[in-house]
């Protein structure tokens, strides 16, 4: 936990920039018949029934400090999928940087493992070697800025029913535009001094 924290306190830094990484599953649910649209003095209307079109997921890499994040939609979740995030990441949306200091939680596809077993060895040790990770600790994904943004966007973005991967994209991307051109940072005030104050429970007792 401190580790994630002493992370947050570091200044802005293009060479080294601090991004937060996570995920969300996405039901996908069509109407099977078509909505009532909002009208003079009546709000829309929707049948209760509907159709599962199954799961989507979607990656969320958020740069705190700069007020800009990147979404990919993807039918599925595997180490192959966050590994190509990874070199998304690495080669498309931050090549000229060092370092990447990456910060997310212990699911079992958030590993540099995952970069072998998508690449060769040496792109995989490549991708590898450009970043620093700090794991989030168990039960504590709240620590995650990346969280707080996705919570945003489920609020704002995906209330109406999605029936299909294309649709979730599409308003994924346009919430994403907006959301960078306005450049909406996350003001994070918790630090390690706080967590030894008001997480004392939390650390080991020494007598």
């Amino acid at each position: 936990m401190e580790e994630v924290l002493d992370a947050y306190k570091r200044p802005y830094d293009s060479r080294r920039p601090l991004i937060c990484f996570d995920e969300r599953p996405k039901q996908l649910i069509a109407e099977v018949r078509e909505p009532l649209r909002v009208t003079q003095g009546r709000a829309s209307r929707y049948d209760y029934e509907y159709r599962r079109n199954g799961v989507a997921n979607l990656f969320m890499m958020f740069e705190p400090l700069a007020g800009k994040r990147h979404i990919k939609v993807t039918e599925r979740r595997t180490k192959k999928d966050w590994a190509e995030c990874i070199k998304e990441l690495s080669d498309e949306l931050y090549p000229e940087a060092e370092i990447i200091v990456l910060v997310m939680d212990n699911l079992n596809i958030h590993t540099k493992a995952s970069l072998y077993e998508a690449f060769e060895p040496a792109e995989a040790r490549r991708l590898a070697d450009r970043l620093e990770i700090h794991y989030t600790p168990k039960h504590g994904s709240w620590l995650n800025m990346a969280e707080i943004e996705i919570s945003v966007m489920s609020r704002q973005c995906f209330k109406a029913r999605m029936g299909a991967v294309f649709q979730m994209e599409h308003q994924a991307k346009a919430w994403e535009k907006h959301r960078n051109i306005t450049a909406i940072k996350v003001d994070w005030q918790f630090t390690t001094e706080d967590a030894r104050i008001r997480l004392k429970r939390l650390y080991p007792s020494i007598n």
